[in-house]
């Protein structure tokens, strides 16, 4: 195995063994970088002077008999990637939009900073649908991402280039946001895992926000162990974000090997209705009786207000992306309004609407009610089950270019994801298998910062399926 193709745990390893150096590691990254990205289009700034320097930091530290301090640097040497959402110092945010095409900010943003303090390697940022609108990697103003398991298909979105940059090995792991499913469909989409946390259980504070109320800060992985990993680094309070409360912070790896003998898994039963690709549903009756022979007793549940769900999304995200997006208006930082495409202006116009005179209370506050409603069904729902699984997407990925020229269609492939961040509850996607040559996932949910959970199972479906072990054939 390539050194860019092992997971965080397999390296940390390596390094610990003195098998290759964090130099070694981060130049099989960007040359696999320099081989690849032409095509697939998953970086917007590579990093590659700053990454070479960090990671003969990192040897000098190894050298010194760091592998005894674990605990403290728990990334210590390992290349990764940043969703260019997230605020850099001295490097180049673009949010995937060229009204911050030339946009360098002055201070890291809180998880980047907690990564670097961990020891993290920054090979680069990622592209991303701009400003994070969007469900397949077409709509980042710097070209779209293309999924490297069949580049005529979409990575999904909005976290594309850090998922498709992973799942071709460009690196470890990689940040991503979460507002509606934007980490979960590409995770799903490239055979990876994503991990949407708890609304507040990750700061927000110096990422570029999209909708307040509804983004989550994650990440994509190439394991459950190694995305366990990462939120224990990720996870907790900050003072510069109020919504991040004052709850302790488990070991999320601790619990992993428990299995799932005897959990209650609730099947949501309006997630298999109508518009269910019959080949996803295939997929999900063959992870329901992996989950069952595992030990899982699976329950039927239901989540009435679910067919609600996308027009409340709908609504309100809108609005606080009208709201969120007022502030570019060139005159402190950044190009004027004129820069923004026809994905943010959709968007901005719609949530104007809803909130001005004589509309807030016919949409906005109206589905702000409905979102109470969709939130008390998961709370009802966990009264009787530990933990939902359910596909991450109603179809397989789709082509290129298939969905662009159509909003509506584009928003329903969100369906399955966008009730988890109505909810603020933790959502994890996992692979779970191919569809005509192209990955799926299904996603486990679960109460609020029930993470560990999220993780033991995924953890134990993961280990008796290893799909994660299937690699894509990069034939460029």
């Amino acid at each position: 195995m390539k050194l860019n193709e092992l997971t965080i745990t397999e390296a940390r390893e390596g390094l610990k063994n003195k098998k290759f150096s964090s130099s070694e590691l981060t130049r099989a990254c960007l040359e696999q970088i320099e081989k690849h990205d032409a095509k697939i289009n998953a970086f917007i700034t590579v990093c590659k002077k700053q990454a070479i320097e960090q990671a003969k930091e990192a040897d000098k530290l190894l050298s010194n008999g760091a592998m005894e301090q674990w605990s403290n640097l728990p990334l210590l040497g390992i290349p990764i990637a940043l969703k260019d959402l997230y605020s850099t110092k001295d490097i180049k945010t673009t949010a995937g939009s060229k009204v911050l095409k030339d946009y360098s900010p002055v201070y890291d943003a809180t998880v980047v900073k907690k990564l670097k303090d961990a020891g993290a390697v920054i090979i680069g940022k990622t592209n991303l649908d701009a400003w994070a609108h969007g469900s397949s990697g077409e709509n980042s103003d710097f070209g779209p991402t293309k999924n490297p398991w069949n580049q005529e298909y979409v990575p999904g979105g909005s976290s594309s280039g850090s998922a498709a940059a992973l799942a071709a090995d460009m690196y470890l792991a990689a940040t991503g946001t979460d507002t509606g499913g934007s980490i979960r469909l590409p995770a799903s989409f490239c055979n990876l895992v994503g991990l949407k946390p708890t609304y507040g259980r990750v700061s927000r504070y110096g990422i570029i926000a999209m909708a307040s109320s509804l983004d989550s800060i994650g990440h994509l992985a190439k394991t459950v162990e190694d995305s366990a990993l990462l939120l224990n680094i990720t996870a907790g309070n900050d003072v510069f974000d109020a919504t991040t409360p004052k709850k302790p912070v488990p070991d999320y790896q601790k619990g992993l090997q428990k299995g799932i003998k005897e959990l209650k898994i609730g099947i949501p039963k309006e997630y298999l209705q109508t518009g269910l690709d019959e080949k996803v549903k295939e997929n999900f009756e063959d992870t329901k009786r992996i989950l069952s022979r595992l030990g899982a007793n699976l329950i039927e549940v239901s989540l009435p207000h679910t067919e609600y769900a996308i027009a409340c999304y709908y609504i309100i995200q809108p609005a606080e992306v009208s709201s969120n997006l007022e502030r570019y208006d060139g005159i402190r930082f950044g190009n004027d309004r004129s820069f923004f495409t026809d994905e943010a202006k959709r968007r901005i116009m719609l949530g104007t609407f809803t909130l001005s005179a004589g509309y807030y209370e016919a949409y906005y506050k109206k589905a702000m009610q409905v979102r109470t409603l969709i939130k008390k069904d998961f709370e009802d729902a966990f009264v009787k089950v530990d933990a939902l699984i359910a596909p991450v997407s109603p179809t397989p990925s789709w082509k290129l270019g298939e969905k662009v020229d159509d909003p509506l269609k584009m928003y329903l492939s969100d369906v399955f994801t966008v009730t988890a961040n109505l909810a603020g509850i933790p959502a994890l996607a996992v692979p779970s298998g191919f569809i005509n040559g192209l990955p799926v996932g299904i996603q486990i949910l679960g109460p609020q910062f029930s993470e560990e959970l999220l993780f033991q199972v995924g953890f134990a479906y993961e280990q008796a399926t290893e799909w994660y072990k299937r690699k894509a054939i990069l034939n460029l």
